[in-house]
């Protein structure tokens, strides 16, 4: 076998010459061995002798919350569960798709009372998540004053009607990037460093198409 590798090389799972760490939540047995798609398109992108670029290790404990967000916002049909994520303004939405989240997102800040948004919610998604029985919203405002009140204001009518709700996201970005930003849209600034990150977490499915 040819010893040089060159990033973004595709070959067998059993030729790869080096111990392989997956991901958290990465099924192997959704690429079952002996089939095309467990054999020969496991991508995986090598590069040796390279550090890590500044500032990776500080925004690990992001990447890896903003990794499982963004699988279980994943449209189903791709491996997700379609959890939607509310966030306050169109430009929280922007910096999300930036980061490649492409399942539903549902926006506060639309013209709408609080009850009617809560109405509409508890309407679309329900109690619980079909496809995996966890939380049916994740919700994700800013961590300034403003989103912390909007964000236990639109907490407390959610679970009223006893909707499950997973705010663990946010959370993790109000500890680990305190010192950068208070803010969704404050995460564009990061996107080129995050991205790689997210992606060593939640592989993006054309990786396996």
């Amino acid at each position: 076998m040819n010893s040089h590798l060159e990033r973004g090389s595709v070959l067998p799972i059993q030729e790869l010459p080096c111990r392989i760490v997956l991901p958290r939540g990465f099924r192997t047995s959704a690429y079952p061995m002996g089939t095309e798609l467990g054999e020969k398109r496991i991508l995986m992108s090598f590069s040796f002798g390279r550090r890590n670029p500044p500032g990776d290790e500080s925004l690990m404990p992001s990447a890896r919350a903003l990794a499982r967000a963004r699988s279980r916002n994943r449209n189903p049909i791709l491996g997700g569960f379609g959890c939607p994520i509310i966030v306050e303004g169109r430009r929280d939405l922007e910096t999300l798709r930036a980061l490649g989240f492409d399942g539903p997102i549902e926006l506060v800040n639309r013209g709408w009372s609080q009850s009617r948004l809560i109405a509409h919610l508890h309407d679309q998604y329900g109690r619980k998540n079909p496809f995996d029985g966890g939380a049916s919203v994740m919700l994700m405002m800013d961590w300034d004053r403003t989103g912390k009140r909007l964000h236990e204001r639109l907490r407390v009518r959610m679970r009223s009607l006893d909707m499950s709700i997973d705010d663990s996201t946010r959370r993790v970005l109000m500890r680990s990037m305190a010192m950068k930003g208070s803010t969704v849209e404050g995460l564009k600034t990061h996107v080129n460093e995050l991205n790689p990150l997210i992606d060593t977490v939640d592989p993006p499915p054309s990786r396996f198409f």
